[in-house]
């Protein structure tokens, strides 16, 4: 398994990720508030430069308004679509 943030799999990640976001209705800007970050950060973590880990992810979670199992099955079939 490859396990760098390259991977296409990481790449269909940052697609559900930026997806979130905006189905949320946030600018990178207003996400950056609401987990306490900077912009720059929330940049990054989407152009795949700062790997997000699962701690993280939950609480990007709860700024989209969705649970982490919503994410992760929204996900799962962006992932098998892909395969």
């Amino acid at each position: 398994m490859q396990k760098s943030i390259h991977s296409a799999r990481y790449r269909v990640f940052l697609k559900v990720f930026r997806q979130a976001r905006l189905r949320a209705g946030l600018t990178q800007v207003q996400l950056a508030r609401a987990i306490r970050e900077t912009q720059t950060f929330v940049s990054k973590c989407e152009r795949g430069e700062r790997r997000v880990d699962v701690m993280e992810l939950g609480t990007f979670c709860k700024a989209f308004g969705i649970t982490l199992k919503q994410f992760v099955t929204t996900l799962e079939r962006a992932i098998d679509k892909r395969d």
